[in-house]
């Protein structure tokens, strides 16, 4: 039931029939129901609010799977809406609350761990599949990669801030991120990103087209990262390193600087620093 903030729910009285309809021996024949009465149309700015707050705690609510009472949960809305007195205390509403929060993190713990355990073995099988496919890399701590389009520029370092195109997708397929449908490369630093990227972009010149095929513990482990990346997930990336943009120029040393015969007098100090301070970033 759905109540409508404002409208009156209480159905209205009756009228006495002064003789039955001609049709009604039909329709009891026939098992048919007379027709409900239609919803009260949305016509002010009131009615569309109303009904818009409550389709989206709806939404919610089913979307965290939190078991609730429909006619109940809106007895609460219209009694606390309206000030009528409401059946619960606000320390019990607080304590209620508090162990509905403990049994969903509970659930979450244990939906996680099955999420995982699922996801890891199906990543296994792909893997061990995979690697033996033509043209995979399989190194040591289990990333895999394939060449696409090869390259002849230069590798970055862990240091540096690439340019790239890429396409991400589940092991089924499923593409949960691309570079290419917003319609510009992405700019990270190399040392920020999944272990998995770090570690093979370092050994990609720039102007190649590599197909990554990383395993959970490289890439976000047991964690949920997005609405498509759950728990022990192995990823599949297609990356296109464009560039390494320039490092930020560091400030003259102490060469550069003026001798201290040729510095204006300094009233506080007369000693030139033996190197100027370095601006460029940690």
């Amino acid at each position: 039931m759905i109540f409508m903030y404002g409208q009156d729910t209480t159905p209205p009285a009756s009228k006495p029939a002064a003789k039955k309809p001609a049709t009604a021996g039909a329709a009891k024949a026939t098992g048919s129901k007379p027709a409900t009465a239609a919803a009260p149309a949305l016509t002010t700015k009131k009615d569309k609010v109303s009904y818009a707050i409550g389709a989206d705690l709806g939404k919610k609510l089913k979307t965290s799977a939190i078991d609730v009472d429909p006619t109940i949960l809106t007895r609460a809305l219209k009694d606390t809406l309206t000030g009528a007195k409401v059946d619960m205390t606000d320390d019990e509403i607080r304590a209620t609350l508090t162990d509905l929060t403990k049994d969903l993190q509970q659930k979450q713990v244990v939906a996680s761990k099955e999420a995982s355990e699922k996801n890891r073995k199906a990543g296994e099988e792909f893997l061990t599949a995979n690697k033996s496919k033509e043209g995979v890399m399989a190194l040591p701590d289990g990333l895999q990669y394939k060449i696409l389009t090869p390259g002849n520029g230069p590798k970055p370092t862990a240091s540096d801030t690439v340019v790239c195109n890429y396409k991400g997708t589940l092991i089924d397929g499923k593409e949960f991120d691309s570079s290419y449908k917003r319609g510009q490369p992405a700019t990270f630093p190399v040392s920020g990103v999944i272990k998995g990227w770090t570690e093979a972009l370092q050994m990609m010149p720039v102007g190649s087209k590599w197909q990554l095929f990383i395993p959970p513990d490289l890439a976000y482990g047991d964690r949920q990262a997005g609405p498509d990346i759950t728990p022990g997930s192995t990823l599949v990336f297609e990356v296109e390193l464009m560039s390494i943009q320039p490092k930020t120029a560091a400030a003259p040393d102490a060469g550069d600087q003026p001798k201290a015969s040729e510095k204006a007098p300094d009233k506080t100090s007369d000693k030139v620093p033996d190197k100027a301070p370095d601006k460029t970033p940690n």
